[in-house]
């Protein structure tokens, strides 16, 4: 399972506990950038540059409404990235899976012997 570019920018967004907390509240619905800005102590550049670095990834979009851009989540994107967890987290289920069954077979063994 391969890490693309565009993975590789989804997972560094997601690094950032406040990019993180801005997902969290568009999952609730479009919010402008000062309705996103009030929860934190930040300045208006520095949440900006947060919106950036999700939209370049792709996990969020802007809209158009009058004179405001709203943000929203697009889930398709974070679909991509919860798909790839998933990915590795099977693939060390399975793992753990086939060391449970050769402990219990080197366990079966001991007893025989």
């Amino acid at each position: 399972m391969a890490i693309n570019s565009s993975l590789d920018l989804k997972f560094a967004a997601l690094a950032d506990p406040t990019r993180r907390a801005i997902l969290q509240r568009l999952a609730k619905g479009e919010a402008t950038v000062s309705e996103l800005r009030k929860p934190f102590q930040i300045s208006q550049p520095a949440i900006s540059k947060h919106l950036k670095v999700l939209e370049n990834a792709g996990l969020i979009e802007s809209g158009q409404d009058a004179q405001s851009r709203p943000r929203r989540l697009n889930v398709a994107a974070l679909n991509e990235t919860v798909d790839w967890v998933d990915g590795v987290r099977t693939l060390w289920n399975e793992s753990f899976d086939r060391l449970d069954d050769f402990l219990k077979t080197i366990q079966q063994t001991s007893k025989e012997g």
